[in-house]
């Protein structure tokens, strides 16, 4: 069996311009245009990738949905999720969970992006969590 590796999620929109400028402003990264139905936020440790729906017909018909996603979280792992949160309450009408303390030791942020995704920013706080991610 060959190594797989995880290098990107793929966001599929209808108003590609308006998703990836929030990507942009809430990871503070700047998008990177391969064409203009195509931009990828990327840092050393994760890529985003963002499609238009008319990207979608190089895939087939009824392969993906834009606005629709109801099964993942796209999380990120940030330095202080309380700081984020007075960032993130600008940018969004749709906070989920102000920054909360879970039972496995993340403090976490939830909020959608203007396509409904739910977001997690999350910030280790207990010993086993900082450990987890050191």
């Amino acid at each position: 069996m060959s190594k797989t590796n995880l290098v990107s999620l793929r966001i599929i929109t209808a108003d590609i311009k308006r998703l990836v400028k929030f990507f942009e402003e809430v990871t503070e990264t700047k998008a990177k245009w391969a064409t203009e139905d195509f931009a990828e936020v990327k840092s050393e440790s994760f890529t985003l990738a963002i499609g238009s729906t008319r990207t979608l017909a190089f895939f087939g018909e009824g392969v993906a949905q834009s606005a629709a996603n109801k099964s993942i979280i796209i999380e990120f792992l940030v330095e202080n999720v309380d700081d984020d949160y007075e960032k993130i309450k600008n940018l969004t009408n749709e906070i989920v969970q102000k920054p909360t303390t879970m039972p496995w030791g993340n403090r976490s942020l939830l909020f959608r992006d203007p396509d409904g995704n739910l977001i997690n920013f999350f910030t280790p706080v207990s010993l086993e969590a900082k450990e987890k991610f050191a």
